[in-house]
């Protein structure tokens, strides 16, 4: 049953409160009790929505990981080249590394602080993590057999993860120029380059 318009801008509420404070300061470092008192929302509408820390943790990655996606298929447009798609997701990742909002990769940190394979976060982060390669994978499919393009996808998502990792140690710009280099380097040896 779908939520009234105000329990679900509620939710909404929660969900943004615990993103900031989970980008910032971690997941296990951010208790309950902080996300309450910073989302000014009592204990009882907390736990009607979210009865488990773990719950909202998901759904704050499902909804990071949506709005991810929705800023890259606004940058991807239909008339671009598989190059110029795979350049706009660099730029992204350029834009992020240099915004004062940026606090590393939060599924990066979920991938660390929940390190069960098994475990409800680590499957939502490595979700997100699988789109990402799939969104690239599926770019190069346009330009490359199927197979190449899987092999060089799975290059190109190192590149930006390990961009990321970088960009988190204060290596931002240094990062993104090199990583973009070699995926340039990786297109244009893989033929992908229209």
């Amino acid at each position: 049953m779908p939520l009234r318009p105000d329990a679900a801008e509620k939710r909404k509420h929660i969900v943004r409160t615990a993103y900031r404070l989970f980008k910032r300061d971690g997941f296990h470092a951010t208790g309950i009790d902080k996300i309450i008192t910073e989302a000014e929302v009592a204990k009882m509408t907390m736990y009607r929505h979210f009865p488990s820390k773990d719950g909202l943790i998901v759904e704050v990655l499902d909804w990071r990981a949506q709005r991810f996606k929705r800023q890259l298929n606004r940058l991807a447009g239909d008339a671009m080249t598989p190059s110029e798609k795979i350049a706009a997701i660099f730029d992204w990742h350029e834009r992020w590394f240099d915004s004062p909002d940026f606090h590393g990769c939060l599924f990066q940190h979920a991938l660390a602080e929940f390190g069960e394979p098994a475990h409800s976060v680590f499957e939502a982060a490595t979700r997100q993590k699988r789109d990402l390669q799939q969104r690239l994978q599926d770019i190069l499919a346009q330009s490359l057999p199927d197979d190449h393009a899987e092999h060089v996808a799975v290059a190109l998502f190192m590149l930006i993860e390990g961009a990321t990792v970088l960009a988190h140690m204060g290596h931002g710009k240094a990062a993104i120029v090199s990583a973009r280099s070699a995926a340039t380097k990786l297109l244009g040896s893989a033929g992908a380059l229209h």
